[in-house]
């Protein structure tokens, strides 16, 4: 009986001495998301031209492009750049191909719809450049097809 006692009363011991961890810091926190011209840049956006048809999806974490006649190309996202009115990264596709984009926080026109965007975007796929405009992509879903994207 003793020994059935002092096994207990081991178990209880180590019982309470496990949940004695030493709390993890506090992690650093990360600033403020980039903004330009009430865009969030850290949630998705949407970025597209006409003639020829292209659009650019920036999920956060990759930038997936698309085009008429064109094939899908997926790169890694980088960290957003803001400086004042302009923002810009630069990435590259598996495929070799880069990207440099510039988004501008001026409204823009697509020259198809009546809508307005925010963002005006100037967009490189390796030689190629491509003009555009660009929202978040929430605030496109919400969009009619007439008036300011917000």
């Amino acid at each position: 009986m003793r020994l059935l006692a002092l096994a207990a009363s081991a178990l209880i011991l180590s019982a309470c001495s496990q949940g004695a961890e030493t709390p993890a810091a506090p992690a650093e926190p990360a600033g403020p998301p980039p903004v330009l011209s009430g865009v969030n840049l850290s949630e998705p956006v949407t970025v597209s031209g006409t003639e020829p048809f292209w659009t650019i999806k920036l999920t956060g974490a990759e930038l997936i492009y698309e085009g008429l006649d064109r094939p899908e190309q997926r790169a890694p996202q980088p960290k957003i750049e803001v400086q004042g009115t302009v923002a810009t990264f630069q990435t590259q596709s598996a495929a070799g191909t880069t990207f440099d984009i510039t988004l501008t926080a001026t409204e823009c026109s697509d020259g198809m719809s009546d809508r307005t965007y925010p963002l005006t975007a100037v967009v490189k796929v390796g030689e190629e450049t491509l003009m555009g405009c660009a929202a978040s992509t929430a605030a496109l879903a919400r969009a009619g097809e007439s008036g300011l994207v917000v």
